[in-house]
């Protein structure tokens, strides 16, 4: 039974359940949401309200309520919400001059269309529509019969430099394009969009701190700024989330932006952000749009990426099939439809799929591989899509696709590639092996050799032993021997100690080495070919948390490495067939000790 708060009923025998309805401006954005999707404006107009009630201070909740009276035809109802967003809610959301603009437009009041314009052109920092401004420019310019008369545009200050910068990034030359936009930030620091730019160059380098120190200082100067919003909430989930990102979420899925390009950033920010719901929302609203993204092949990706995602893998079919006619140079499609086949029929769930257009990290290395070093395509080597996570899995990335990224980076070896390497190595947090191997790429790229941090100086020379010797510390007869073979053997080492749940504890990393090395042994000479490594890591952490009697789950271990508790299961099986780990957990734990 439901009872609304404040309501009692008497009734005779055993009491009922009772569940508290929790009406707050949440509980209506919702209910308007729904609404909303089902073309069904008159109740999500009803539902805006209510959350206007609830919440009287947040201009969205006003915008949102004044986007559906302008759906609806009601121009003048819209506007004079707007107008109390202005005067009594919030003065800098300029962009509600322009909402104005185009509900008199719609009107044909052409003159008072003209001011609202007029102030938004001369009042916004961002500019977020000055394209659209420029063309109501052209309309109000054949309706009155003479130019709209505008003493500055202040969003154009800068806007030049600003589009050289945004043509770097898309080329992925990321070190170039800070460059110019934190002189542009330095000299317009009220160009929020160049310094939300410049947050995201930093990032794409892998300059996290750098890229975070950035995003704070343009909310510190515009709280509301939803482009920065959305980069600091993947920056907060970097570092792995807390009470700042679920307040950020929380605000992110109320707001419904009005222009495309914010829909576009709010979508993919939510699929980011895992929350793929929102994002299929957001990008179905984009594609079943007249605006010039619905023509975009890369969004038919996005959303069959969200459709994927929440499960809805016929949908996700549909429009990988679109985009396949659609883009046929392009291998994405192919790939994702491939992959999407193989698992239906194993009966397996597609994991969780990143929403960048290009092929999986691993694939995009099997992909260089094929080619070979001197048949990688030109375009493949200026996608900056593939550049940037290049660039940030030399960062961040695990020991094995740091060495595989060095070497990728040795195949295009332009200034970009050169700059990105010269600051890993400089990096002291960066293992030595890895500078070293970084060192030679740029001994290959750069002649004459790199003044400063050439192999031979002794200084780095002992800068770097003291790490790299602890990397190869384990078993020298063993893992070594392995390692010169297979390295993907050390990468699945590398990758559990850098994921489990208990780095710090010697002994479960002994045993931990001591089970992979015993597995790898008892095979010999048939040892196993490694195409999963987070697959192995996750068992090799499974077994030997539960040969220390640690309480973990499948589910738990998988959660951490980003796989299906059936890949963990597997794995887990292979090694206990060899080794017989049920076997020996009836024995005590001092049994487990290295056979070397």
């Amino acid at each position: 039974m439901l009872f609304m708060k404040g309501k009692h009923l008497r009734a005779s025998g055993p009491s009922p359940k009772i569940i508290v309805l929790r009406f707050d401006a949440s509980f209506f954005f919702e209910k308007a949401v729904r609404s909303l999707d089902r073309n069904h404006y008159d109740k999500a107009l009803k539902y805006f309200r209510k959350a206007v009630e609830y919440e009287p201070d947040n201009p969205v909740n006003h915008c949102n309520m004044a986007g559906i009276l302008s759906e609806m035809g009601d121009y003048a109802g819209s506007n004079e919400i707007l107008s109390s967003v202005l005067s009594d809610v919030d003065p800098s959301m300029t962009e509600c001059y322009f909402y104005m603009a185009n509900n008199y437009a719609n009107m044909e009041q052409f003159e008072e269309a003209e001011k609202a314009l007029v102030t938004y052109l001369e009042e916004d920092e961002e500019g977020q529509f000055l394209d659209e401004a420029e063309e109501m420019m052209e309309l109000l310019y054949y309706e009155l019969d003479r130019p709209t008369k505008l003493n500055r545009i202040k969003a154009r200050q800068g806007v030049v430099e600003h589009d050289q910068a945004r043509v770097l990034l898309e080329e992925g030359k990321f070190a170039q394009a800070a460059q110019l936009l934190k002189q542009i930030s330095e000299e317009q620091p009220d160009m929020f969009a160049a310094r939300n730019n410049l947050a995201l160059a930093y990032y794409y380098m892998g300059l996290f701190q750098n890229a975070k120190t950035t995003i704070l200082r343009v909310l510190e100067d515009e709280p509301g700024n939803l482009h920065a919003l959305c980069n600091l909430a993947i920056f907060y989930q970097h570092e792995g989330g807390g009470p700042e990102l679920d307040r950020l979420i929380q605000t992110l899925t109320v707001t419904i932006p009005f222009q495309e390009e914010q829909v576009f950033k709010l979508a993919t920010t939510m699929g980011i952000l895992g929350r793929h719901e929102e994002a299929y929302r957001h990008f179905r609203r984009l594609l079943q749009g007249d605006g010039e993204n619905n023509d975009d092949a890369s969004l038919y990706h996005y959303t069959a990426v969200a459709a994927s995602n929440t499960g809805r893998y016929a949908e996700a079919r549909r429009l990988w099939g679109h985009l396949q006619k659609q883009d046929a140079s392009s291998e994405v499609p192919r790939f994702f439809l491939s992959r999407l086949e193989e698992l239906q029929q194993e009966g397996t769930p597609l994991q969780v799929l990143s929403y960048h257009y290009h092929l999986p990290f691993e694939e995009q290395f099997r992909m260089w591989e094929k080619f070979g070093a001197d048949q990688v395509p030109d375009s493949m080597k200026r996608d900056p899509l593939i550049r940037s996570s290049f660039f940030w899995a030399l960062r961040h990335g695990d020991r094995a696709t740091q060495l595989q990224v060095i070497q990728a980076l040795s195949l295009i070896g332009d200034d970009e590639v050169r700059q990105a390497l010269e600051s890993f190595v400089e990096d002291p947090d960066q293992e030595g092996e890895l500078k070293r191997r970084a060192l030679q790429v740029l001994q290959e790229l750069t002649e004459p050799p790199v003044k400063g941090i050439q192999e031979t100086n002794q200084e780095t020379e002992r800068l770097l032993r003291p790490e790299s010797e602890k990397v190869h510390h384990v078993s020298e007869d063993k893992v070594s021997a392995h390692s010169t073979v297979h390295p993907e053997w050390q990468a699945v080492l590398d990758k559990v100690l850098a994921v489990m749940s208990k780095p710090s504890d010697p002994v479960m990393q002994r045993d931990l080495r001591s089970l992979w090395l015993e597995y790898l042994d008892r095979l010999a000479p048939e040892v196993p070919i490694v195409q999963h490594t987070e697959g192995w890591a996750a068992a090799l952490e499974y077994l030997t948390a539960k040969m220390h009697h640690h309480s973990v789950t499948y589910q738990e271990v998988a959660d951490r490495y980003g796989i299906s508790v059936s890949t963990v299961s597997r794995y887990a099986r292979q090694i206990d067939s060899v080794c017989g780990i049920k076997q020996k957990m009836k024995q005590p734990i001092s049994t487990f000790k290295k056979r070397v």
